[in-house]
């Protein structure tokens, strides 16, 4: 199910962004070792690099997602708006 307002929540949650940063992330970080293994003789600090930010982003997405966000929320603090 989803929440009453899933579209502001996809374009304004930090959660949201930082979560699709870290999928930039893990998608790049194959193509980054491999670009980095064929011209870097030791490319471990490139492989800890990408994992290391990615790992931060994803904890970084965790802490915003509990973080109240007045542009989102509003005064409904998670509570659906009363009809009428």
């Amino acid at each position: 199910m989803l929440v009453h307002n899933w579209r502001a929540v996809l374009r304004r949650a930090w959660s949201v962004r930082l979560m699709a940063l870290a999928l930039v992330f893990i998608v790049l970080e194959p193509v980054t070792n491999f670009i980095a293994g064929t011209w870097v003789p030791r490319n471990l600090y490139i492989q800890l690099g990408m994992s290391v930010m990615t790992g931060l982003l994803t904890a970084a997405a965790i802490v915003a997602r509990i973080v109240f966000q007045q542009q989102i929320s509003g005064e409904l603090n998670g509570k659906p708006p009363s009809e009428g």
